[in-house]
């Protein structure tokens, strides 16, 4: 079996799904005024406000009791503001407003999104005195940036390069449903025999790792793409 076509022909079924269950809300935003562009800035402000609580959280902390909520919410903000991510598209093929401009302007607001969400993570686990978990999350977001970029220019060249594991809606994921369990969890940290920040931290980690390796594994297709030309 074919691993990339079953995880492809997996993540396409339950993108199907989600449209099926999202697309009365799209006809919803399309009767009302709502333009594709304006679908995507708001999800760009929903996730400035997750990064905005993630640093606010870090504000407020102290080393005996960390934001936990704040964490918890700023996740859940995630997860709320990346649905946008989804009717935005939607918007555009069933009202029929697809455009050049509107395809860069959510793609280059997608990387703000990534930008300030794991930004403000930084800044988080500097604030509560995790300088190690703050490194992680840099080298994540440096990862996660890379990853577009490659396409990008990988795409500019004519060379189709979606190559890799750690696309943005599973970067998506790890992030909001680390800090959700972060936050929730860390409601009970007297009964814990480990640290919760470390639930974001390994989460980090893990974008960390793949994200980085989907970019090489990216830049190693587009020579071998560059080569059989």
């Amino acid at each position: 079996m074919d691993i990339k076509k079953f995880f492809k022909a997996k993540r396409d079924g339950l993108q199907q799904a989600i449209y099926f269950v999202i697309n009365p809300i799209v006809h919803g935003l399309i009767k009302i005024g709502f333009t594709p562009n304006t679908v995507t800035t708001i999800g760009f402000l929903g996730n400035l406000v997750a990064a905005g609580m993630f640093i606010y959280a870090g504000q407020i902390s102290t080393p005996e009791a960390p934001a936990y909520d704040w964490v918890g919410w700023a996740g859940l903000t995630i997860i709320l503001s990346s649905l946008f991510d989804m009717l935005d598209g939607q918007v555009a093929r069933l009202g029929n407003m697809a455009s050049t401009f509107g395809a860069m302007y959510d793609s280059v607001l997608d990387r703000y999104c990534e930008l300030v969400t794991l930004g403000g993570i930084c800044f988080f686990l500097n604030d509560t005195g995790y300088a190690t978990g703050a490194i992680i999350t840099f080298a994540a977001l440096v990862g996660s940036i890379m990853v577009s970029y490659v396409r990008a220019r990988a795409e500019g060249l004519d060379i189709e390069c979606k190559v890799g594991f750690m696309q943005r809606p599973e970067r998506v994921v790890v992030t909001s449903l680390s800090a959700i369990i972060c936050g929730a969890v860390g409601h009970n940290v007297e009964d814990l025999s480990f640290d919760p920040m470390l639930i974001l931290i390994v989460a980090m980690a893990i974008i960390a790792i793949f994200a980085n390796l989907t970019a090489f594994a990216r830049i190693m297709h587009c020579r071998k793409a560059l080569n059989q030309k």
